[in-house]
């Protein structure tokens, strides 16, 4: 039976689903079909016009080219003590026909409508607008999307996908994601049969991209609170790999492709000058240094060596009041989301879905 609107649900956060969702919107698009997107629940929002609209909503409209409007594509936002609010006058609202009113829009006046979820099933649920509970509230079958494994995927999957049970809202498929390519057949092979005894399609296992996973240096800036000294234009420069100053110095850096370099302002001399000299050796440009994060820097001091080598091959320069190891901690441990400043990423998020889910299944 063919359908006109899914729901992209997901086991937990940073699983994938933004990235999914993209690739199937436009792989749908792809078959010529007129789609649109909703956010039917947003936490994370922008200012837009005077009202707040879902960031997922606003990178869609842009990556995706259509015009956003807050109430048919992020029709709630939950933001800071609207759960509170909710608690003690639940009266004062009505989510649902907020959320029902876009969707009638958006199904007469497209083929086929995407609503993406907010965090794991559950979330929503002390405001009565839980994953499944809007998921049912729509009519639309549910894309389960989950972190690559075996036992553990299989355990989520069972824990989450009991929620759209209890709701009676049918699955249409699993996506298996972040999965490591040695693993793929054998994720396939053993999760499959799990869903094949649950009734439930094994939509396709999708490969850990390093590349999805790659920040920009705007991000890096953020994770460790830093301020640029240099360059900001480059601050959308992709991070792929990260070497301390220290092993710079001691010439024990491999791959130069899109490094970011992590200094003591103490050595910083002393480590642009290895740099420059490595380059050299192995004819490298100095583009390939995707940026420099200068740690144990006060406010005061600002005096930066090679500033010339710097700003001809506009290399951004962000300082924080960390040391080295606490700055290579936080900046390991980022969460990293698809954005509008990652438009190779929104590329290859629709080559992986046309390359490894059974589309023909699904829809």
């Amino acid at each position: 039976m063919s359908i006109d609107r899914l729901y992209i649900a997901a086991t937990s956060q940073h699983v994938g689903k933004t990235t999914c969702t993209l690739g199937l919107m436009a792989a749908i698009q792809q078959r010529g079909k007129r789609v649109s997107y909703c956010k039917p629940v947003g936490q994370e929002w922008v200012e837009m016009g005077g009202l707040q609209v879902d960031k997922d909503a606003l990178l869609f409209a842009r990556g995706m080219e259509f015009d956003l409007k807050a109430e048919l594509h992020s029709p709630v936002i939950i933001g800071r003590g609207v759960t509170a609010r909710y608690l003690d006058h639940p009266a004062d609202f009505d989510f649902r026909t907020a959320i029902t009113k876009a969707s009638r829009k958006l199904q007469a006046r497209n083929e086929f409508v995407i609503y993406e979820g907010t965090g794991h099933p559950g979330v929503g649920s002390v405001c009565d607008v839980s994953n499944a509970q809007v998921a049912q509230l729509l009519n639309a079958p549910v894309v389960m999307i989950v972190e690559g494994g075996i036992g553990s995927t299989i355990d989520r999957l069972n824990m989450n996908l009991a929620m759209f049970r209890e709701r009676r809202v049918p699955v249409r498929g699993v996506i298996v994601n972040k999965t490591r390519p040695a693993k793929l057949e054998k994720v396939r092979k053993y999760v499959g049969m799990y869903l094949e005894k649950k009734g439930i399609p094994l939509l396709g296992v999708l490969p850990f991209e390093k590349v999805l996973a790659n920040p920009i240096m705007a991000s890096v800036r953020h994770s460790i609170k830093g301020r640029t000294l240099l360059n900001r234009e480059g601050l959308d420069n992709q991070v792929e790999n990260i070497a301390s100053g220290s092993l710079l110095a001691q010439e024990e850096v491999e791959n130069l492709k899109n490094l970011l370099v992590i200094v003591s302002h103490r050595r910083l001399n002393e480590a642009l000058s290895a740099l420059q000299s490595i380059l050299q050796d192995r004819s490298l440009p100095g583009t390939t240094i995707s940026g420099v994060v200068v740690t144990g820097l006060s406010d005061e001091e600002a005096d930066l060596p090679h500033s010339e080598f710097l700003t001809a091959h506009n290399i951004p320069v962000v300082a924080c009041s960390l040391d080295t190891y606490g700055a290579a901690v936080r900046i390991s441990q980022m969460e990293v989301k698809i954005n509008l400043k990652t438009p190779w990423k929104i590329r290859r998020a629709v080559e992986l879905i046309e390359e490894h889910i059974d589309l023909d299944l699904l829809l």
